[in-house]
Formats: C-alpha cells, structure tokens, sequence
C-alpha cells in the first residue's frame, strides 16, 4: 500500500503546517522506505544545516530516525518524535519530527558536539539558540495530537478510494448490464418473428394435412409439431421478457444509488 495513491497529500501538509506554527515543533512526513511525502516543515539551520548537513551528523540521525519511535531524546540534544500512520493494521509511513530543546541547553555540551560533528562550534551554538524550548510533556501531546489527526485523515482517504473504486466498477458493470440488455431485447424480438412464422407454418400444414385427406396425415403430424414449438417458443419469449423487466428495473434502482453516492 503507497501512501501517495490515496492520501490528499496537499491537504495534510496545510494541517502539519498550522500545527507546527501553533506548536513550534517541525515535522514531515515520510514513506516506509524513509522517503519525503511532504515538505520538511520548520526545520531549524541547527537541524537541516549544522546537523544532518554534516556527514557525521546525518549518519547519526538516520539511526536515530530508523531505532526510535514515540518521543525520544535525539543524539544532537534535542527532543524528537516518531509517529506511525497506520491503515488496516498496516504501517504506511511516519510523522517525525520535534526539533527542540526540552530545557535551556549547556553550551559546553553542545560545543563538544560540534567539534565530534566537525562544524564550527560558535556557528553550532548560534544556530541551537535559535531552537524552541518546550518541556517533554507539551512535546509528547503535540506529537500525540498530529499523530491521531493524520492517521484519521489518512484513513478516511484510504476509504474514500476504495469507496470510489467499487463505485466505478459498479457503474461499470451496470453499463454492461444496460447493453446486454439491449441485445436480448433485440435477440426477443427476432424470436417474435420466428413465433409468428411458426404459427403460419403450422396453419399452412393444417391446410395442406385436411387437403390431403387420409394421405394428409404427416402433414397433421408435422403441423401438431409446429404448433407445440410455437407455443413454447411464445412461453420462453414471454418469461425472457419479464426477467429484462425485472433485470431493467433493477439496474434503474443501481443507477440511483450511484449518483447518491
């Protein structure tokens, strides 16, 4: 299951995008496969730039990325949440994010880091005071709160396509229905000839059977045959005719349901 074939993707970024504003925590969207399905959405300069910028940084947080999950502290010193969008039981991608200090950071600390991560310390720490403080307890519930929304959301997206597909197929069908109707109709109405030529048959063999007399009596044979034929071909013709009225009566009562949909 692709995320990107049913998920209103637009939609869902204007979403993540009011609540980062509202939350001061960044957040994106991500595949199973670790790929971007939106934007990164308020990402700092120390995150994009000083961390995974370098390639120490970015190795650490591609571990950090794939190990954790729920809200977690991040190799860079910062507080980070990993949120799965489940459908059906199964995982079709993440919410991650976060991107802030859960208290005033220790700049000693953080220079260490600097120089483990090969980036110039004063540009390091100048860009991490820049990065929102919020305590663990507020990240945990805005990492909940978009959590349940995009996986609501994604859900009913998920619904709403196979809704629609089952509906086009649907319509599909009835269209099908509508034209083998009108076959039949027009197989019914070459069996009302051949009735009609029937009867004439046997009429015409009746005549001929009385004309003959007694050597007429194949003829009565053969015109008795004809007239059962007839009679039948009638009887199946009749029932044939009833079952399209019930058919088209039921396809009209489809039809109905599809445009309410």
């Amino acid at each position: 299951m692709n995320i990107r074939d049913f998920l209103n993707v637009d939609r869902v970024e204007q979403i993540m995008q009011d609540w980062s504003d509202a939350t001061g925590l960044a957040t994106i969207m991500v595949d199973n496969n670790g790929e971007y399905v939106t934007k990164p959405i308020n990402f700092t300069e120390f995150c994009m730039k000083y961390t995974r910028g370098s390639e120490k940084g970015l190795s650490r947080c591609k571990k950090c990325d794939s190990n954790n999950s729920g809200t977690y502290h991040c190799h860079a010193g910062l507080m980070d949440f990993s949120c799965d969008i489940v459908v059906n039981d199964q995982k079709i991608g993440a919410i991650i994010g976060g991107q802030v200090l859960p208290s005033e950071p220790n700049d000693e600390e953080f220079r260490q880091i600097a120089v483990e991560l090969g980036v110039d310390p004063d540009e390091y720490l100048a860009a991490l005071h820049k990065v929102p403080v919020r305590s663990e307890r507020a990240i945990q519930s805005a990492a909940k709160l978009l959590g349940d929304i995009v996986n609501t959301m994604a859900t009913a997206d998920y619904q709403k396509s196979i809704s629609t597909g089952k509906i086009d197929t649907l319509d599909e069908d009835v269209a099908r229905a509508v034209n083998l109707i009108r076959e039949i109709n027009e197989k019914s109405y070459q069996l009302d000839k051949i009735e009609s030529k029937q009867n004439i048959l046997s009429l015409n063999a009746s005549i001929e059977a009385a004309r003959a007399g007694e050597f007429g009596r194949g003829f009565a044979v053969v015109a008795a045959e004809v007239g059962k034929l007839a009679v039948n071909s009638g009887e199946i013709n009749k029932s044939i005719k009833q079952s399209l009225k019930e058919l088209t009566g039921a396809i009209k009562e489809l039809e109905s349901l599809i445009l309410k949909s």
